[in-house]
């Protein structure tokens, strides 16, 4: 496996070595088109070895592997962080990829020049897939600055051991929250508190050894009005009431959830376990700071040693194409998976999805190499026709 220095000139190249940027390049190499991928960390699927290392998918190993070659059998059905990231590792080796790692695309100029770490490249076609967790997103809370304690972005969260005997409060009730108020509380931690603005809906990972990707999957499927019945039901049967933990079931499904807010289910890999028997206590949303204690929605004060706010991410693209007008209110591409949002601008993976990250970044990729590679090939046939002497003229030599 090679990876180089950036150059100055190719007719595609890809922005981001994650799954998707990986995917779209070994699908437009199928095409008999060979681009350059650009990736800001050491390796492909550098993203991936920020997160915490207890982290496994959420998705099955056979759903969640890329276009041309499977994860192998041996990672488990739950695939592990590390292995996965091995695994794009030789993904970029069978594929021949041409992976440059520590190249990172500072910003992105009409006609395609590419202002990188190393230098400037021009391409005639930029397919940007750095995904929607580009930029770590932490609240203005008012009096953030004054807090005397440890206050961190989930993503800088690797393992419990920093936190052992410490009282440790955890902002926001997506996956990554309720799965570090979990490991904190399992590695030792005097104290695991998880701050709850809205009731999560929470799913099982898997139920009767159904996987609740194909859920997701099956929503877009199903009548519309049958999603959100069908989802309290399999709530109210499969997850126990934990009212009186702080975690009532939300009054909607987990469609207009998704609809409403983007946000997809809790899936549940111990956190509901740990909630119901105390080891996890449920909190009201952040309010403020004060000194060394945290402010809550209900008046409560709090003083805990350690604040981790696993408050999302933002898709992180104003520097690179905020200037191009190609951005939606949210900071996310007016038009993605398989258009152009500019004639040689593409954007790839950045859909969220009840499918599936992995899945569902492939399934795009696929539209994108298509549409890319196809218009290549008439650009080339029209050159081609251009060439050609006037009908009826004499062929020279």
């Amino acid at each position: 496996m090679r990876y180089e220095r950036c150059v100055e000139s190719y007719e595609i190249v890809v922005v981001g070595a994650g799954s998707a940027g990986l995917a779209t390049a070994a699908l437009l190499q199928q095409e008999g088109l060979r681009p350059l991928v650009l990736e800001a960390g050491p390796e492909p699927g550098a993203a991936w070895r920020e997160r915490y290392d207890r982290l496994r998918l959420h998705t099955p190993r056979l759903l969640s592997g890329l276009p041309g070659l499977r994860i192998p059998r041996g990672y488990g059905r739950w695939v592990a962080r590390d292995d996965l990231i091995e695994y794009f590792h030789d993904y970029t080796a069978v594929h021949d990829i041409d992976v440059r790692v520590n190249c990172k695309v500072e910003r992105i100029e009409p006609s395609w020049l590419l202002h990188t770490s190393d230098g400037v490249i021009q391409t005639g076609h930029v397919v940007v897939a750095t995904g929607y967790n580009g930029a770590p997103f932490v609240p203005s809370w008012p009096g953030r600055e004054s807090f005397t304690g440890e206050l961190v972005h989930s993503s800088q969260y690797r393992s419990s051991a920093p936190y052992r005997g410490q009282d440790v409060l955890v902002v926001g009730a997506g996956n990554s929250g309720a799965e570090i108020a979990h490991d904190v509380a399992d590695g030792g931690a005097a104290r695991s508190r998880l701050s709850v603005r809205t009731p999560p809906q929470i799913v099982r990972r898997a139920t009767l050894g159904i996987p609740a990707q194909l859920l997701g999957m099956a929503i877009r499927k199903l009548p519309p009005h049958w999603v959100d019945p069908f989802t309290m039901w399999q709530r109210k049967v499969a997850i126990p009431d934990l009212t009186a933990q702080g975690l009532p079931r939300p009054p909607h499904g987990v469609r207009t959830a998704f609809l409403s807010t983007g946000t997809t289910p809790i899936l549940d890999v111990g956190i509901v376990d740990a909630v119901r028997h105390g080891r996890v206590e449920i909190v009201a949303a952040v309010e403020g700071f004060d000194g060394g204690d945290v402010l809550l929605a209900d008046g409560a004060r709090i003083g805990p040693d350690a604040v981790i706010a696993a408050t999302g991410f933002r898709a992180g693209l104003d520097g690179l194409v905020g200037h191009l007008d190609v951005l939606g209110p949210r900071g996310l591409p007016k038009q993605t998976d398989g258009r152009p949002v500019l004639p040689g601008l593409w954007f790839v993976g950045f859909t969220p999805t009840l499918g599936g990250q992995l899945r569902e970044g492939s399934i795009a990729a696929r539209k994108v190499a298509a549409a890319l590679a196809g218009e290549i090939r008439s650009g080339r046939q029209d050159s081609n026709l251009r060439l050609l002497p006037p009908k009826g003229s004499a062929l020279p030599g």
